[in-house]
């Protein structure tokens, strides 16, 4: 298997990256057809000879069996309104419902990204303050879906009506469209965090979506440094939410193991 190089371009070498890379991993699967056959080997991938990931992400309906196989050290994350983004308010409490009843511990929420574009702000913000208020307690993860919003004015707006209404974490993709995780897009989104008077204390940035060895990984790291902070470099708050980079992470780390079958996929 062909590794990453053998320097990092920010001040960490390269296996300081991967090791970052991999605490700050939601590890995930989001196919339609996931079975529990499917979340059990995600789960064992999620513990592995490198050290455990920071979360898998799996649909609502596997929720309660992903969080039986793991450790209380890796959380369960599970995806609301995913991955069409509607403005559907009932619905996307459902869902939310759904994995706060699983006993998983974060919501990852798709804003209604095409309300947004149609100039409906109340929409966005009656749904997601109705998601926050039905997972008191649970980290709340805010996907923008900014390969589709495109436009500096309407990532920076989905970043501010996401923070106002509770989020925990600004993420960038589900994954699901042409364009997912991009530097331009993280930097709004890190620099809407740091410029919020109270979310600057404690909210994250999930890169989500084509993210796939640890060299495309250390982008996001290195931006989150610079506009957060090293001390942001924690699953607290900086996530990267992928499947298939598992492997080269454990491929910088351990360059002499046979690599493992890549683990899910989705993002």
């Amino acid at each position: 298997m062909k590794t990453s190089s053998t320097s990092a371009p920010w001040g960490h070498d390269l296996q300081t990256s991967a090791h970052i890379a991999l605490r700050c991993l939601d590890l995930t699967s989001l196919n339609d057809f996931d079975t529990e056959a499917d979340i059990a080997k995600l789960c064992q991938r999620a513990q592995g000879p490198s050290g455990p990931v920071a979360a898998v992400c799996v649909w609502p309906r596997l929720a309660a069996y992903a969080r039986g196989q793991l450790p209380d050290t890796v959380s369960v994350a599970a995806v609301a309104n995913f991955p069409h983004g509607n403005a559907d308010v009932d619905a996307a409490v459902r869902d939310t419902l759904q994995i706060v009843q699983a006993g998983a511990q974060e919501v990852d929420v798709v804003l209604p990204y095409k309300a947004l574009m149609a100039g409906d702000d109340a929409a966005v913000t009656t749904l997601l303050t109705a998601v926050r208020q039905a997972c008191p307690g649970l980290t709340l993860k805010v996907i923008l879906e900014t390969g589709e919003l495109q436009t500096t004015e309407l990532i920076e707006r989905a970043s501010q009506l996401a923070l106002g209404a509770g989020a925990d974490f600004l993420k960038t993709s589900t994954g699901k469209t042409p364009v997912n995780a991009t530097p331009e897009a993280a930097r709004l989104m890190l620099s809407a965090i740091a410029g919020h008077p109270v979310a600057k204390y404690y909210a994250g940035f999930k890169a989500s979506g084509g993210i796939r060895t640890v060299q495309e990984a250390i982008v996001y790291e290195a931006l989150a440094q610079q506009i957060l902070g090293v001390e942001a470099l924690t699953p607290k708050r900086f996530r990267i939410g992928a499947s298939s980079i598992l492997n080269d992470i454990e491929a910088v780390l351990n360059p002499s193991a046979a690599p493992a079958p890549a683990p899910g996929s989705g993002y």
